[in-house]
């Protein structure tokens, strides 16, 4: 089976069940905390001019409201994106609504100091981008398309991504495993059956009740001909064709669902939550299947 789609791969050689977003989900995150951040400022733009009123006029003059403007810049460009990912490991409102997460390299939570860098590149270079801003603007596009997992400046410099929490739940035809084959299937080499070879084998079982003579019968020898060739031992003498390869394919599944738990345990370690409530309303279905002739 395959890795996760992010690759990373823990020191207990698991591989983490993470996808990571791109640039279209994160620009819908970006929209939504740019809005935020809008009310955060018109707040905190209310709060400095009344404490302004208050302050004697003798005080008051145009070196303190730029300070107190640049204050107000600072703390909702950096601050306030520093203090949120780092409160609420690596989900700001954008990113939650979205169902994104930020987090290290390594799969770890992410902490102040990488909250800070992705805020401050983003600021300098990203978003507004001061620094040259139409330039940098392309400079950090560019980076984020042609990134192997979307990163983007920010994230290269913190050493972070961003993963969906979300998972899409396709569906998936599950047969049953054969009671009298189960033994033999637990024991058997599977590694040379590819995801292409499960692919067709579903396809076939999913939709033996269809196919009509001669077609089903060509198929499924062809089938058990090329399964059989690349599993050992060879099962029990009289298995039929179609238990044989409903129990491979199950003992398959069977066996990815181990990997896929020991890697969400794994990544429920690292990161507690992840994914949780997104899992219980999107599991997958699944329907078990048995011969139909």
């Amino acid at each position: 089976m395959n890795a996760a789609a992010s690759d990373l791969v823990t020191a207990e050689a698991v591989a983490l069940d993470l996808r990571p977003a791109r640039l279209g989900s994160r620009a819908i995150a970006l929209g939504i905390d740019i809005l935020v951040q809008a009310v955060v400022a018109f707040g905190l733009v209310i709060v400095a001019r009344i404490i302004l009123l208050i302050l004697p006029e003798s005080i008051v003059d145009d070196a303190l409201v730029a300070v107190v403007v640049r204050s107000v810049i600072v703390l909702v460009m950096i601050g306030y994106p520093t203090i949120v990912e780092t409160r609420t490991n690596g989900r700001s409102p954008g990113k939650s609504a979205m169902g994104l997460r930020v987090i290290r390299e390594d799969g770890g939570p992410i902490r102040a100091r990488h909250a800070f860098t992705r805020a401050l590149i983003g600021f300098t270079i990203e978003w507004p981008g001061l620094l040259l801003p139409f330039l940098t603007w392309a400079v950090a596009l560019t980076v984020m398309l042609f990134s192997e997992n979307g990163r983007r400046i920010g994230d290269l410099a913190a050493g972070t991504l961003v993963v969906h929490e979300r998972r899409p739940a396709p569906f998936r035809f599950v047969p049953l495993m054969p009671a009298a084959l189960a033994s033999w299937a637990a024991v058997t080499d599977l590694s040379a059956v590819d995801d292409e070879l499960a692919a067709r084998m579903r396809q076939f079982l999913s939709r033996v009740g269809e196919l009509r003579e001669p077609h089903r019968g060509a198929l499924e020898r062809m089938l058990t001909e090329e399964v059989g060739a690349r599993v050992s031992p060879p099962p029990p003498p009289g298995t039929p064709p179609y238990f044989f390869l409903a129990a491979v394919l199950a003992e398959r599944r069977r066996r990815y669902a181990a990997q896929l738990a020991a890697g969400r345990s794994v990544t429920e370690r690292l990161l507690p939550g992840f994914g949780r409530s997104a899992r219980r309303l999107t599991s997958a279905p699944v329907r078990p299947a048995s011969p139909s002739w």
